[in-house]
């Protein structure tokens, strides 16, 4: 697989060393946008389609900035356009029909959907998003997409013999998207599996539906997986044979306790490490971000290193997201400084 990481590197970086910035994917929502969807969704409102579009088009732009605000070197759009990572998809999905909410935590709902029919592919699902933010953003645009183990996973199957075949049918569709996104111009694409690492023994499973997902994947594509809140343990080294150039993974939620598991056997992929812990609304300083970073240079060389949270912020204040990732930001960019400056050991590079 080539290298597509120098791609991303902005005109005007001042550093020899480029340490990759970006976010997973959600970001929080404006409180104007949240009450635009529920209008919408009221019947009696007098809200329409072409309202809706209307606020959809202007979160997305305002977040986008927002990224590039902060300095990240990679954006997304906070996905504006977006409900939730598998109702999203569902209602895209031919196949899939929805029953009602299920409780899946505390006082937390998820609208669950069920697959009634053999799932099919029939429009784009992220083409507008990705032409749209790449429009209205000067940095280069990453595009997030749930894959098809927890589109599986996270769905009540009523058609397909094991979840197995249902993923494996949903990769199908997934590829076809990919498909349409690279025509549209995306460089930068990441399968969500936050399924992955919770359920044993199901990798296997995982590694062939990305075998028919990047089996169209242009060299020049840089294609990650997106791995969070579970047992990394349960899935590596297995996953190092995943067709994929990089791995975002969630480690500063658990305070890089795992972070032990991915350096025997080497880890021969690029790495995305997460930083930034999503579910505390506690800004890190810069200085505790850089010694979050040098974690990730015990298992790569920096030249192989992402920065980024440990997943999506959506949850997080506004102002507390946009505080973290300008901090993020600015950390990577004194590592690099200090690499430059020869002022930072790198373990990995001695391996």
């Amino acid at each position: 697989m080539s290298n597509t990481r120098e791609q991303f590197r902005p005109d005007d970086h001042e550093n020899d060393h480029f340490l990759l910035t970006t976010v997973v994917g959600s970001y929080p929502k404006p409180k104007w946008h949240d009450r635009a969807r529920e209008l919408f969704e009221d019947e009696d409102a007098d809200f329409d389609a072409e309202e809706w579009e209307e606020s959809k088009d202007d979160a997305a732009r305002i977040i986008t900035d927002e990224h590039e605000r902060a300095g990240l070197d990679v954006v997304t759009d906070g996905e504006m356009r977006r409900n939730e990572m598998v109702e999203f998809f569902a209602e895209r999905i031919p196949g899939y029909e929805f029953n009602g909410r299920v409780k899946v935590w505390g006082h937390n709902y998820f609208d669950k959907p069920s697959v009634v029919e053999n799932v099919e592919y029939d429009q784009p699902w992220l083409v507008d998003e990705y032409e749209f933010t790449t429009e209205v953003a000067d940095a280069p645009v990453k595009v997030p997409i749930t894959g098809p183990y927890t589109l599986a996973s996270w769905s009540f199957n009523e058609v397909y013999d094991s979840e197995a075949e249902l993923t494996y049918a949903l990769a199908d569709l997934v590829n076809e998207e990919i498909e349409k996104l690279v025509e549209a111009g995306a460089k930068y694409i990441q399968i969500d599996e936050p399924a992955l690492a919770t359920t044993p023994d199901d990798h296997a499973i995982v590694g062939e539906a990305l075998e028919r997902i990047a089996d169209d994947v242009p060299e020049d594509v840089r294609l990650g997986l997106h791995v969070c809140y579970g047992d990394y343990s349960r899935i590596y080294p297995e996953m190092l044979e995943y067709p994929v150039e990089e791995f975002d993974l969630e480690l500063a939620n658990g305070d890089f306790e795992q972070i032990d598991v991915f350096k025997e056997p080497e880890f021969t992929k690029d790495l995305a490490l997460g930083v930034l812990d999503v579910h505390d609304t506690d800004v890190e300083s810069v200085a505790e971000i850089k010694e979050n970073i040098k974690k990730g240079l015990e298992i790569v060389p920096p030249e192989r290193l992402t920065v980024s949270p440990d997943c999506g912020v959506k949850l997080l204040p506004r102002e507390v997201a946009y505080e973290k990732m300008a901090n993020l930001a600015e950390a990577a960019r004194e590592v690099e400084a200090e690499l430059d400056a020869g002022e930072i050991e790198v373990p990995a590079a001695e391996n």
